[in-house]
């Protein structure tokens, strides 16, 4: 009948040329990701645990927690690029798919705060950051949290993707959504440039901090604790870096462009690295905390 013309002419249509090679690249990414990432989390928290908790920390908390919500979506995504089918609810389809965005851009907002309290008493000698109580910080963060997630969550049940239907449930596609910008392109394109020359900005004014305290110290600036400190949060910067302006830069033509929606989904996936960035909060002393013998 109809119905059954109908599923046919949909079947026909489920194959998307180039699907299979970027599903593999996915699949390397991803799977990096969740095993790299989780170590790095847990050495960051192992780390962390004999700290005294500042702004900044908190601000990294946050951050562990948002790799966190992510990383806990990965294992979908890699059984979705193994399989090239989605065999769960669309609805969780959503979820999964919603979670990366909000990973990188809650990602990158932490990044600002971070690099932003670092940076502010090297350009502003007489400036004071302000300083909130743990409890406060932390409070505040939930309440922030709880915002995004519920925010998030109403998105995807009543706005995001809610006239798909037949395709993706004969198909079993997920994370195909490149229609979806069609009526949100104005807020693709700004927050796309923000993110873009927020993230030079920073990465430059890092850089040159980082070549001050050299011009400084000269030979002896690998002996220097605030050298040290301001090299990690370059490479900090850097990560930043290339984790989001190549995507961003392709989304500013791929908004126009949403048949590239494969190599699109490979660079969205490449933002993900970002998880490793734990990485660089440690240092020497990491060896010695997780393996005390070492340090003879």
């Amino acid at each position: 009948g109809t119905k059954d013309t109908l599923l046919w002419d949909s079947e026909a249509n489920c194959t998307v040329p180039g699907e299979d090679e970027s599903h593999t690249i996915l699949l390397v990414i991803y799977s990096v990701v969740l095993l790299c990432g989780t170590v790095s989390l847990s050495l960051t928290v192992y780390i962390l645990k004999s700290h005294t908790t500042s702004s900044t920390s908190v601000a990294v908390l946050n951050l562990i927690f948002a790799h966190f919500i992510f990383l806990i979506t990965v294992p979908f995504r890699i059984y979705y690029y193994a399989t090239h089918r989605w065999y769960l609810d669309f609805e969780w389809c959503k979820i999964v798919s919603a979670m990366i965005h909000v990973h990188m851009y809650m990602s990158f907002m932490l990044y600002v705060v971070i690099l932003v309290t670092r940076l502010l008493p090297y350009y502003y000698r007489g400036a004071r950051v302000t300083s909130f109580s743990s409890m406060h910080a932390l409070i505040a963060s939930v309440l922030v949290w709880i915002i995004v997630l519920v925010t998030v969550l109403l998105v995807i049940r009543f706005v995001y993707a809610k006239d798909d239907k037949i395709c993706p449930q004969v198909c079993q596609h997920c994370f195909r959504f490149a229609h979806c910008m069609a009526s949100v392109k104005g807020l693709n394109y700004f927050l796309s440039t923000l993110i873009i020359l927020v993230t030079v900005v920073l990465t430059v004014l890092q850089a040159n901090v980082l070549l001050v305290l050299y011009r400084k110290y000269r030979a002896k600036c690998s002996s220097q604790q605030d050298f040290e400190a301001q090299l990690k949060s370059l490479l900090f910067a850097l990560i930043m870096f290339f984790c989001n302006v190549p995507y961003h830069m392709f989304r500013l033509y791929y908004i126009e462009h949403s048949d590239l929606e494969n190599i699109n989904e490979v660079l969205l996936g490449l933002t993900t690295l970002n998880c490793l960035d734990m990485l660089t909060f440690l240092g020497r002393r990491t060896c010695i905390m997780c393996f005390p013998g070492s340090g003879r």
